[in-house]
């Protein structure tokens, strides 16, 4: 028989609710999240729940009541404010579908404020469903106990990339034709960054061009071995939090 979750919270299930949570509120859970924590979790009148909004923080909620596809969940008390996020993007051109998923949800574990897909002129992708990657950081914010989700920008061209870009936001450019290595580069450096990850077949000369010439950017390298695209993107960002993101908190 499938185990129930019980006190203390941290054995309840975890769900993103997206509106604003607060002490007291009752909220009527529907949908799939019903069909999960009826169905999977077997949860009953008194069971726990935690929830959090990408807003105020995580909560901790108790089953008042329940239907045959909904139920009712109390807000109960406040378990934790919403996480300190590190000002870092990651610029990404679109990968094939599998790939780009596993990107998303990594880049919701790793702690990225914004992930903003880009349009490339060799990119093999030209089109993404928005909501299914919207669902992969969902889910591995809900497992991994994060109480905030990174914000997935629509996809855009690197003109347009480069053309509003904010002065203020150091660019670190993965460019395959070599770099400082990324460490050096990050390391001293604060204030808002990016990443910026091309295709499989990488940026075509016009585009490193134009993303050399941002004074902003920075080219760097991601050691002697060529990477897969996904594999770029998240070494980077690993890179980046290790030397001024918070992992050294």
């Amino acid at each position: 028989m499938p185990a129930t979750p019980a006190w203390p919270p941290h054995s309840a299930p975890r769900l993103f609710i997206d509106q604003p949570l607060a002490d007291g509120m009752d909220l009527r859970v529907e949908g799939g999240q019903a069909h999960y924590l009826l169905s999977v979790m077997r949860l009953k009148a008194g069971g726990t729940v935690k929830l959090f909004d990408d807003r105020t923080g995580e909560w901790l909620g108790e089953v008042a009541a329940t239907g045959r596809r909904d139920l009712v969940v109390r807000i109960a008390a406040k378990l934790r404010a919403r996480e300190a996020v590190p000002d870092l993007w990651l610029c990404a051109a679109p990968i094939k579908r599998g790939r780009i998923d596993w990107v998303a949800e990594k880049a919701s574990e790793l702690g990225v404020a914004r992930l903003v897909p880009v349009a490339t002129r060799r990119a093999v992708v030209d089109k993404l469903n928005s909501e299914r990657l919207r669902a992969h950081m969902i889910e591995a914010a809900e497992q991994c106990e994060r109480t905030a989700l990174p914000e997935l920008a629509a996809m855009v061209s690197v003109d347009a990339l480069l053309r509003d870009w904010p002065a203020e936001r150091s660019l670190y450019f993965a460019d395959e034709e070599g770099g400082t290595p990324m460490l050096d580069a990050v390391r001293g450096r604060s204030g808002p960054a990016a990443v910026l990850i091309g295709p499989e077949g990488g940026f075509d000369p016009a585009e490193r061009e134009a993303i050399r010439a941002r004074p902003s950017a920075v080219p760097v390298s991601l050691g002697p071995r060529i990477l897969r695209a996904e594999t770029a993107a998240l070494a980077a960002v690993s890179v980046w939090m290790a030397a001024a993101g918070d992992w050294s908190i």
